[in-house]
């Protein structure tokens, strides 16, 4: 079945979307690019700390993914599929960067000469602060995380996104959904439950205290 037509791609989950693009739907593909370009962007860019470098790496994962799609199992979800293939590609690129000698996380711009003609241009000084496994850790436990509250209830994913991702306190959270704050406090502590719950299926034990 040809799904290339159907204009509702973007109310598809992510299962109904692998399906279409294992039936030939390119439009189903793109819907995936447009949900998720970003976050893997964002994986790639904790590596390489460079935004060529990471668009680099995001447009050649999607292409890998695109190939690797008919073959996928569900042995884990999507995201978390598109992420270890981003990964993979980024610490390819990292290790060349390193072989090249241009392993570098931060760019400052060194201003012109006063007193010549040249233009302003950029120079690179390493940053180790953080390493690139600690930062992908991080990122990648986010968006499953950030995955896994968009699937919750609808009585209880509002509160937790509000909570956990946008960071507003209980009061503002009891001011927008206009309830009491016990039934804040009582959202939140169902859809802890549940969302740790899911985690914990995965091998996953967020750092963070919910």
């Amino acid at each position: 079945m040809d799904f290339s037509n159907q204009p509702n791609s973007a109310d598809k989950n992510d299962t109904e979307l692998i399906e279409a693009v294992k039936n030939g739907s390119q439009e189903a593909f793109e819907e995936i690019v447009s949900r998720y370009r970003q976050r893997l962007y964002q994986t790639a860019y904790a590596i390489l700390s460079s935004h060529h470098d990471a668009e680099e790496v995001t447009q050649d994962a999607l292409v890998k993914a695109y190939r690797a799609l008919p073959n996928f199992r569900g042995e884990s979800l999507l995201l978390t599929w598109l992420c270890r293939i981003v990964i993979n590609q980024a610490h390819n690129k990292y290790h060349w960067n390193r072989r090249r000698g241009s392993e570098v996380n931060m760019s400052l711009s060194r201003p012109p000469d006063p007193g010549g003609d040249q233009q302003q241009e950029d120079f690179n000084i390493p940053d180790i602060k953080h390493t690139p496994l600690r930062e992908v850790c991080n990122i990648e436990t986010g968006a499953f995380i950030e995955n896994e509250i968009a699937a919750l209830p609808a009585s209880l994913r509002e509160t937790m996104q509000l909570r956990h991702l946008n960071n507003l306190p209980y009061e503002e959270i009891a001011k927008r959904q206009n309830c009491q704050l016990g039934t804040i406090k009582s959202r939140l502590s169902r859809g802890r439950d549940i969302l740790l719950k899911r985690l914990k299926q995965y091998g996953i034990t967020p750092d963070d205290q919910f």
